[in-house]
């Protein structure tokens, strides 16, 4: 899948299911991916600083990616570290059936 369908992708889901951090300065969106390797959760957040990815991997926050620039080789190296987890197709599909 392509980098610009990704982002469009996640940027649209991102605006149907964000949710506040509180303040109304911050929203979020997560998605969570259940695999017999494991689970991945993606959160997207944004802010008055920019946009803002954190990867958690079985609960446990493993990257943090600052910008769409840096989250693609963010998740290059999360695939490498967790083969089987990152599914590009199957996750950015999921989502868009969401949208």
């Amino acid at each position: 899948m392509e980098r610009s369908d990704i982002e469009r992708i996640f940027e649209a889901y991102f605006e149907k299911f964000k949710k506040t951090e509180g303040d109304r300065s911050a929203w979020s969106a997560f998605w969570t991916e259940m695999t017999p390797d494991g689970v991945l959760e993606i959160n997207l957040t944004k802010c008055p600083k920019g946009t803002t990815f954190k990867i958690f991997v079985d609960k446990k926050k493993v990257a943090e990616a600052a910008g769409w620039e840096n989250y693609f080789p963010t998740m290059e190296t999360i695939a490498a570290q967790h083969p089987g987890l990152y599914d590009v197709d199957k996750i950015f599909n999921d989502m868009e059936f969401m949208i």
